[in-house]
């Protein structure tokens, strides 16, 4: 094979197949993205407006494309509005490049610790707020309660939430097999079109699922409900065992396929 070969091969074969697979490897990244927020619902409003415009432009109804060409700029800023949580969740996943890197795995007793914890503090109808960081780091949230760093223990998270201590009313912080901070400051969510029924705490949990990519588990105060929030959703009223598959599938997982997330939806419908 000559050089003029080799330069058409590349040219004409190497790089189309390049180009190609590049751009199916983004555009899947990005359906991963959009799938695990409410962002469904941006692309089936601009698939729809985009039907419409469309018809418009075929049939020549002049006055709908008038009205749709002076309100195109209104509507970008009005879907920036009302999505912004959402977009602000996809543009941060694709900055930190999170579909690149490796997880670490947590420890894999840590959940049931937790649900063992949990389930009496849901009998006893006490309120309790436990996060696990993934691969974004909640430095700031940590520091704004007290610094623990202790051995992970059904017995010490019921110490926290089981009586009215100082630090029950905050978050506890779960990472690697750790209590690493108890006590903690969660941003509220900016959802606005959230429950009127949930208190601050599954606000609380919304908002932090909605800033990075941490696993929230709630107990209800009012109700003794377990809840999860995870990417920028809040799923009420879990069982034990159901919140046990979901947070084992979220926090030991080595790399997410798309089976894995198809399977933990499953869950969350069965």
């Amino acid at each position: 094979m000559n050089l003029f070969d080799n330069i058409w091969l590349i040219t004409h074969v190497v790089r189309p197949v390049l180009d190609i697979s590049i751009l199916a490897f983004l555009i899947y990244q990005v359906y991963k993205i959009l799938v695990q927020t409410r962002a469904v619902q941006l692309i089936r409003g601009t698939f729809l407006i985009g039907l419409l415009y469309l018809v418009a432009f075929i049939f020549k109804l002049q006055t709908l494309l008038w009205i749709m060409n002076g309100l195109a700029t209104v509507i970008v800023i009005i879907v920036a509005i009302i999505f912004q949580p959402e977009l602000r969740n996809i543009f941060s996943r694709i900055g930190r490049g999170e579909w690149l890197r490796m997880s670490h795995a947590a420890h894999p007793f840590q959940v049931d610790t937790v649900i063992n914890a949990v389930e009496v503090l849901s009998s006893r109808k006490r309120g309790a707020l436990i996060v696990f960081p993934r691969r974004v780091g909640i430095k700031n949230i940590m520091e704004s309660g007290t610094k623990l760093n202790a051995d992970l223990s059904s017995s010490l998270i019921l110490t926290i939430f089981g009586h009215d201590t100082p630090l029950h009313d905050g978050a506890v912080i779960i990472q690697n097999g750790k209590i690493i901070a108890a006590g903690c400051f969660l941003p509220l969510s900016e959802q606005v079109d959230i429950r009127r029924s949930f208190g601050t705490r599954h606000r609380a949990a919304l908002g932090v699922s909605e800033d990075t990519d941490a696993v929230t588990l709630v107990v209800s105060e009012e109700t003794g409900a377990l809840s999860l929030s995870y990417d920028a959703n809040l799923y009420y009223d879990l069982s034990p065992g159901k919140i046990s598959r979901i947070l084992n599938a979220l926090l030991n997982y080595q790399d997410e396929t798309e089976e894995e997330w198809e399977e933990e939806e499953h869950i969350l419908e069965s």
